[in-house]
């Protein structure tokens, strides 16, 4: 824990940036040496009473079960610290030191988080602002580098572009506590069916075109694919950052108008980084995005921690039952099902398995909810050779050498409450994209049944 304490007079450097559903991320704009390049992550509230939105205090008895192996998170006071070190001992072991920033916890007064509340609520989305608040009963924040710049090195001082890619889940699964009527889970991906519960709930105006697949194929084609449909269609799954500004994407997932700039006006945006003429930078932006995916093989990493979830959540549920020691819900409801003894199996397994199983699901969860962010910066001839430690990637359309970044962020703790959520939620994709199948289908039936008519006519 840093010895600064930040206070009310403190509170008008740092801008609002963005937000997830448990914190806010606030950029420094101030002078002072130990933040320049830094972000700041504020625990949020929730408005209906809650303390915080993933709970405030130190691992409840089930969890420390969980994490039993690691004496840090064990004697953690509260989430805050228990975030932290969750990122720095489990997750950025597992996807790679390099590109995991577990930050440094700095001490705040409630006068200066008060303060930042009143001076972001009018930069936040409005159903945010419905719904959460910045936690002020919070002693401390995290203080993350800013993945959107480039710190100042030995080169001169030159423009940065970013990228930030909620890549989600990138495999289908094949696990065999799958039920035969959830089949449509193995050939269909995650996103595309939830897809089709955020059309039912307004939360988005149209389908995304994106495929996590294509991202996570590992070939040129397939992630430029990608990186075209989630430039089509960003959502919450794209954004684009000019030196450290939000240019292109969304503050919140449930409007399309919060797009900066589009067309024209993005491609004049990027004038100073991509050196191609008009009507051709953004096409070359894409593709040293994609070219990046590719050669670094950044998500290769992630894909197979993701794929430390070998049950899906409909095995790994009841291994949950087992580990807080209650009687399944889930097999209850099944009871007069004859798939429930299908479920028997995971009953019997020592609690060490049982264990091993929800630990490794949650880990899973963290890495399929986590986002990437890549830095460029471009290379003029008189930088070579510049000593830096970064990694450069070449654009041929445009024939320039980019220096990069990359970072994955947003590794929450997933509380081991979330296990009934996820299993509830999983129930609600799958049921709706099954309905939305059907209702096309009887939909395409009927059309062909009155254009059939109407030739007999």
């Amino acid at each position: 824990m840093e010895k600064v304490i930040l206070e009310q007079k403190d509170a008008v450097d740092w801008v609002f940036r963005g937000e997830g559903a448990a914190n806010l991320v606030l950029a420094y704009t101030g002078s002072s040496p130990a933040f320049v390049g830094k972000v700041m992550r504020i625990q949020k509230s929730q408005r209906n009473g809650k303390n915080g939105v993933n709970g405030n205090g130190a691992l409840i008895t089930h969890e420390r079960l969980l994490w039993q192996e690691n004496e840090e998170l064990m004697a953690s006071p509260n989430r805050e610290i228990i975030e932290q070190l969750y990122v720095k001992h489990v997750m950025s072991p597992l996807l790679g030191p390099k590109h995991v920033d577990a930050g440094m916890r700095v001490l705040v007064t409630k006068e200066f988080l008060e303060s930042v509340e009143k001076n972001v609520t009018c930069h936040r989305p409005a159903w945010r602002v419905d719904s959460s608040q910045v936690n002020v009963n919070r002693d401390s924040v995290l203080i993350i580098s800013d993945h959107s710049i480039f710190p100042n090195g030995t080169l001169k001082s030159g423009p940065c572009i970013t990228v930030e890619i909620k890549p989600k889940c990138g495999f289908l699964p094949i696990s065999r506590f799958i039920a035969e009527k959830n089949a449509v889970k193995r050939t269909i991906t995650r996103f595309r069916m939830h897809q089709a519960l955020k059309l039912h709930n307004q939360e988005v105006s149209e389908y995304s075109k994106y495929n996590p697949l294509d991202l996570f194929s590992g070939s040129r084609d397939g992630i430029c694919k990608a990186i075209e449909a989630l430039y089509a269609t960003p959502q919450n799954n794209f954004r684009v950052f000019l030196n450290g500004s939000l240019v292109f994407g969304g503050l919140g997932h449930r409007t399309d108008s919060s797009i900066i700039l589009v067309g024209e006006a993005f491609e004049d945006a990027l004038k100073n980084v991509i050196h191609a003429d008009n009507g051709l930078r953004t096409s070359s932006f894409i593709q040293l995005v994609a070219e990046t995916v590719y050669t670094s093989g950044i998500l290769d990493q992630l894909l197979e921690v993701q794929k430390l979830d070998t049950y899906d959540i409909e095995g790994a549920i009841h291994a949950y039952y087992n580990v807080i020691s209650q009687p399944c819900m889930v097999c209850g409801e099944l009871s007069k099902d004859k798939l429930s003894h299908h479920y028997a199996s995971l009953h019997s397994i020592p609690l060490d398995e049982s264990l091993k199983i929800v630990k490794d699901y949650l880990i899973a969860a963290t890495a399929k909810d986590c986002s990437l962010m890549i830095s460029f910066r471009p290379k003029e001839d008189g930088d070579l050779p510049s000593g830096s430690s970064h990694k450069t990637v070449y654009l041929g359309s445009t024939n320039q050498v980019f220096e990069y970044k990359v970072y994955f962020i947003d590794l929450d703790l997933k509380p081991l409450k979330k296990m009934e959520d996820y299993y509830e939620l999983d129930k609600k994709i799958v049921n709706c994209y099954s309905q939305m199948v059907k209702t096309d289908h009887e939909a395409d039936k009927s059309i062909r049944m009155d254009a059939y008519g109407s030739l007999l006519r």
